[in-house]
């Protein structure tokens, strides 16, 4: 009988206490697959949403714009560079004027980043054709006047404020002379991202609205590339990639995978402990078994490898129960996706109300090569005493 088969029969014959290791340490396995695939889908599903949303191909901005100093925005539009211009035209780019405004629904008062945009862009995902003016009188109950503004609002801030689609508020701003002006505005939709940095605290109205009554022509804040466009070559205005807007986003990723790491390497190390405890109890029980394979001719390096192949098929037999149970609850929560408790504005993600957990091959693969390094490692340890084991002793029922 050849030693992976003795193994294997030594294995199986332990009854009960082999199948209470394997299905400890298929726990481990469906576990650390399910915490990295639902970390790894998380990062997707925010990837996405921000570059669906936001971030695009990047954006090109203009050199005294800071997106975290609202003080900038006075100084921070300018007229669009005739490259960027081109790239509108050809519907590559959709240039973007920020200012600085302030809205008062039922007499509250609220600070807003008003965001004028082409209605007809389809470089970001935020319905602006809502902002055009048949598009707008078909969605609003009542569509916006002529002396009003039309406004695209979030979720978000529409829960802050208390305003409704078709609710009218007044917006005040400085013009580029630094001159207070307002008019009434009027919501005409309401729209929901999990993108937050897309709505709170943001109105978005017809960009060559803004322009006139700012008295800014032709300028912007910012132009956000289309997927796949090239920047252009530009002399002042600065381009911002989309690494740059998700370098955050993946240093919390980061953080995240260190702290859920900790739950799973507990759990590998129960699992792990207990095939330990179990080669340990194997070694002393099986003395004479020891002392009887030496005496018909193996040695002690065919004992030593007999234990640690025995370690080792806990892990496969792991890997195969984990597969049984694990691929089709697995499967399920991927398609059902996992529900995210209390607010998920706090994760400070943009994800939605589940996540989906995104289960690779590499994941899959590297997550049973380690599991059995480590199952063989562990079962290896315990049968270094086997090596200076005299025959006669084992035959008698001693370790030596």
């Amino acid at each position: 009988m050849t030693l992976p088969k003795l193994a294997l029969k030594n294995l199986l014959g332990a009854g009960l206490r082999t199948w209470l290791n394997v299905f400890v340490l298929s726990l481990s396995f469906v576990l650390i697959i399910f915490v990295r695939g639902l970390i790894e889908g998380m990062n997707q599903q925010a990837e996405r949403a921000m570059i669906a949303a936001e971030v695009a191909g990047g954006h090109i901005q203009h050199p005294a714009y800071d997106p975290y100093d609202p003080l900038t925005l006075t100084d921070a539009h300018g007229p669009v560079p005739a490259p960027l211009s081109e790239l509108t035209a050809a519907g590559k780019a959709a240039p973007i004027l920020i200012i600085q405004g302030t809205i008062y629904p039922e007499g509250r008062l609220f600070t807003v980043r008003v965001k004028g945009i082409d209605p007809g862009q389809r470089v970001i995902d935020v319905p602006t054709a809502l902002l055009s003016g048949a598009t707008a009188s078909a969605a609003s109950t009542a569509p916006p006047a002529p002396d009003e503004i039309p406004a695209l609002i979030g979720a978000r801030i529409a829960k802050t404020t208390g305003l409704k689609k078709g609710d009218t508020f007044s917006l005040q701003w400085r013009d580029s002379h630094g001159t207070f002006d307002a008019r009434e505005a009027r919501v005409v939709e309401i729209f929901s991202t999990s993108v937050q940095t897309v709505d709170i605290g943001q109105i978005w109205v017809p960009l060559s609205l803004l322009r006139e009554l700012t008295g800014m022509p032709g300028e912007a804040t910012i132009a956000v590339l289309a997927q796949g466009t090239p920047p252009p070559e530009l002399s002042s205005w600065v381009f911002r990639g989309p690494d740059y807007f998700l370098a955050d986003l993946k240093s919390m990723v980061a953080a995240k995978t260190v702290g859920s790491s900790i739950l799973y390497t507990i759990l590998l190390l129960l699992a792990m402990l207990a095939i330990f405890d179990t080669q340990v109890l194997s070694i002393f029980h099986r003395r004479r078994e020891m002392g009887t394979l030496m005496a018909l001719g193996f040695t002690r390096g065919k004992v030593i490898g007999l234990f640690t192949l025995e370690g080792f098929f806990h892990g496969v037999l792991a890997a195969l129960v984990a597969a049984a149970y694990g691929i089709p609850l697995l499967a399920w929560i991927a398609k059902t996706g996992w529900a995210m408790p209390g607010d998920v504005d706090s994760y400070g993600f943009a994800i939605g109300d589940k996540l989906f957990p995104t289960y690779s091959a590499g994941l899959v693969a590297g997550t049973t090569v380690l599991v059995l390094l480590v199952t063989t490692v562990v079962s290896f340890l315990p049968t270094r005493r086997i090596a200076k084991l005299k025959p006669t002793d084992a035959l008698r029922g001693r370790l030596t």
